[in-house]
């Protein structure tokens, strides 16, 4: 990857319930430190569908955004490992959005997913509850 080039993505997928009502967060942070969050109520699920519906979602606007360099960040260990080939995909309806993720993800250049801590992660943590609770309360 390029120095000064990356784009630095979190994402994070909540589920209340599980399955439960969901929403995702994106905070996509371009390399001149311009920000877009991005918030959205999915419907119900699990929240291994709403980590990778995140993630998802991101390589979209990443791509329409014409972004090439990008790293993801994810404080889910199942999709940070099933996107890298360290764990194999088993169940049915994540399978397909593995599916969907790896080839948005073939589109990029260069593309870094790394597992984080929760901690890590709290911008787009936030922004999935946001979506939910804005859901519920509009």
């Amino acid at each position: 990857m390029s120095p000064g080039k990356i784009t630095e993505v979190y994402v994070d997928g909540a589920s209340r319930g599980n399955p439960g009502e969901s929403g995702i967060g994106v905070l996509i942070v371009r390399p001149d430190g311009s920000r877009k969050e991005i918030r959205e109520y999915i419907g119900r699920g699990t929240n291994n569908e709403a980590e990778y519906k995140a993630l998802i979602t991101s390589l979209g606007h990443l791509l329409a955004e014409e972004i090439s360099e990008a790293k993801v960040n994810t404080d889910s260990q199942l999709v940070a490992n099933q996107m890298n080939g360290l764990w194999k995909v088993k169940d049915p309806k994540l399978r397909i959005l593995h599916s969907e993720a790896k080839k948005l993800a073939s589109l990029l250049a260069t593309l870094e997913i790394e597992y984080v801590p929760r901690e890590n992660n709290a911008e787009a943590d936030a922004l999935a509850n946001e979506a939910i609770d804005r859901y519920f309360n509009d």
